[in-house]
């Protein structure tokens, strides 16, 4: 009996020390992103290396005007502005680690920076949604509510709006990285993304990883869904108005404020609903599908914004006239 015992208690024992191997604490993680492509990292990295520069170019170029000329000193043109500011960190906390590592072997990240990637990342992609529903809603006062919309929407109450806009989207982003982040990580220490993706870092957690997955996963869709619902709803008011519109000349013109945003709506929430409300049995691969929401998507907002406004153009030949006459 007392052999027994012992016999089992020895294999508890070597039970625990095989589990305490297998949950060595790791200090970093290796991001596989797009080394499953071996022969087409080059083309890769001149691609996205070409499409951060013109996004780059792009959002500072309208938040150079936005600040520049005064008659862009309208709330629209500030929401834009901090669309564009937001954009611009948001791909900062991205693009170039990842045009790093397709040029080097070495693609490790700390697990400290990689919490940090992931909180920036989270944080500044919520912004872009809520920044992109107060627009909507910007949209909607001047529409529906054309005389009080001088006073309620003012550059103060535009800017409490935008503050509200980081600190919801921090406030859920802090959220999410504490869960994923609370407890330590298993090997293999792979993850198998070009960035911290909180999906592919979960399921490295030593605790239950499917319990915490579902409940980041639930946490960001109902963010996703909930500001693109609102945004739908800003848009019933708005086209009922619009329809109410006597003119057709009047429609137009009411309308024609609202394509660019619309657009960039659909790209930037039917991307995003590619990765988050993909089935899980649907197979695919991860990294490639994250491509557009990462970097198209900031590619094409300031493209769509400039193209298709004509303030935005006339600002534009504003400061280039007054640099072709400094320059005579």
């Amino acid at each position: 009996m007392e052999n027994g015992v012992f016999i089992c208690c020895f294999f508890q024992i070597s039970d625990m020390q095989t589990m305490k191997v297998n949950q060595t604490i790791l200090k970093e993680f290796i991001l596989v992103g797009f080394s499953v492509y071996p022969h087409g990292q080059i083309f890769l990295f001149m691609v996205f290396l070409c499409l951060y520069l013109l996004t780059l170019t792009g959002n500072l170029a309208i938040m150079g005007l936005t600040w520049v000329d005064r008659s862009l000193h309208t709330p629209m043109y500030l929401f834009l502005g901090a669309l564009s500011f937001s954009e611009t960190c948001y791909t900062l906390t991205i693009i170039p680690k990842m045009l790093a590592d397709l040029l080097t072997e070495n693609r490790s990240i700390s697990v400290t920076g990689c919490g940090l990637q992931m909180c920036f990342f989270l944080g500044l992609g919520g912004t872009n949604c809520i920044v992109l529903t107060l627009m909507g809603y910007d949209r909607f006062l001047a529409i529906c509510n054309p005389l009080r919309y001088p006073l309620l929407m003012t550059n103060v109450v535009c800017g409490q709006l935008v503050a509200s806009a980081w600190a919801g989207g921090f406030l859920i982003s802090l959220i999410e990285t504490a869960l994923i982040f609370r407890a330590s990580f298993c090997s293999p220490k792979l993850v198998q993304h070009f960035f911290c993706h909180m999906q592919a870092v979960v399921r490295l957690s030593c605790l239950d990883s499917d319990l915490t997955e579902s409940i980041v996963t639930m946490i960001s869709v109902s963010g996703l869904m909930g500001t693109f619902l609102l945004i739908v709803i800003t848009y019933v008011f708005i086209l009922s108005t619009v329809f109410r519109i006597p003119s057709a000349e009047g429609k137009q013109k009411a309308l024609r404020t609202c394509v660019s945003h619309l657009t960039v709506v659909v790209v930037h929430f039917g991307f995003a609903a590619i990765v988050y409300l993909k089935p899980e049995a649907s197979g695919g691969d991860d990294t490639l599908m994250a491509v557009p929401y990462t970097v198209i998507t900031p590619f094409l907002s300031p493209l769509i914004f400039s193209l298709r406004n004509k303030d935005m153009k006339n600002a534009l030949r504003k400061v280039l006239g007054k640099r072709n006459s400094l320059n005579k």
